[in-house]
């Protein structure tokens, strides 16, 4: 049977609206926006997740990874209109200077391509947290990426209360030596890695919510670099992590107190 070449035109405009609708928002979206306060600059990550319309998701509000507000967010997803509604919520965890305050932000965006770059453009407001002044409103475009800028530095959620870090030589015991602060305090010096663990606690809880480990290269052994080994015991879960540190960088992990229960109502 030959298609007459009408309808065959309305069916390639009915595949390709379909293909439109359905794009899949899931990923990594970064950009930028102009807010008075806090950062000298101001960039933004969402981690989207969308599924039946409900989009959830963590975002980042950041100048740098060691300057930033992660908090959860909520929302809806029109896939025909191409539009995402975000609402920020619960401060999951904030690294930022005492004189800051907390920004609560909604997002209205629209989905668009533009070649091979992924748009969602639309516009941002918010209010300080558990408050009713204002914070900005105004202009916001975030591009798709393929990595987290928080990828450098692990983080692992948690909801227990002693962790327990074993730190080993990785593969071969070659004489590296480390140094562990927590929350930059020592608290292990110049112990050399090897098949044994060298082993640490600390104490996470709603009290205690966040937690940076770095571990320092003394040495870089007879093979470089210097390679560990971490262990992570929280509860009944079990993490292994391959730390690398040099004489330029050191290698960190953060941890996060984190339970089912903050996942749930916005707050606003």
């Amino acid at each position: 049977m030959v298609l007459n070449k009408p309808a065959f035109i309305l069916l390639l405009a009915v595949t390709h609206s379909a293909i439109a609708f359905s794009q899949n928002l899931n990923g990594f979206w970064k950009g930028t926006f102009a807010m008075r306060g806090c950062f000298p600059n101001n960039n933004i990550e969402l981690q989207i997740n969308i599924s039946n319309g409900m989009a959830t998701g963590d975002s980042y509000h950041y100048q740098d990874i060691d300057n930033y507000v992660k908090k959860k967010f909520t929302g809806i997803y029109d896939a025909e209109r191409k539009k995402l509604s975000l609402r920020e919520g619960m401060v999951v965890t904030y690294h930022i200077p005492h004189r800051c305050v907390i920004c609560v932000k909604d997002f209205d965006l629209v989905y668009s391509r533009e070649g091979n770059v992924e748009i969602l453009k639309g516009q941002w407001g918010g209010n300080v947290i558990n408050s009713t002044a204002d914070c900005g409103i105004g202009p916001i475009i975030l591009t798709r990426v393929k990595e987290s800028a928080f990828r450098e530095v692990p983080e692992i959620k948690v909801d227990t209360g002693t962790i327990r870090l074993d730190f080993y030589d990785n593969a071969v015991v070659d004489g590296d030596s480390i140094s562990v602060k927590v929350n930059n305090r020592l608290v292990i010096s110049h112990q050399r890695l090897t098949a044994k663990p060298i082993t640490t606690h600390l104490l996470v809880d709603i009290n205690n919510a966040f937690h940076e480990i770095e571990m320092i290269a003394d040495n870089l052994g007879s093979i470089s670099p210097n390679t560990a080994l971490l262990i992570i015991t929280a509860g009944e879960h079990q993490y292994r992590l391959f730390l690398s540190s040099s004489e330029t960088k050191n290698a960190r992990v953060r941890f996060v107190y984190e339970t089912a229960q903050q996942a749930g109502p916005v707050q606003r």
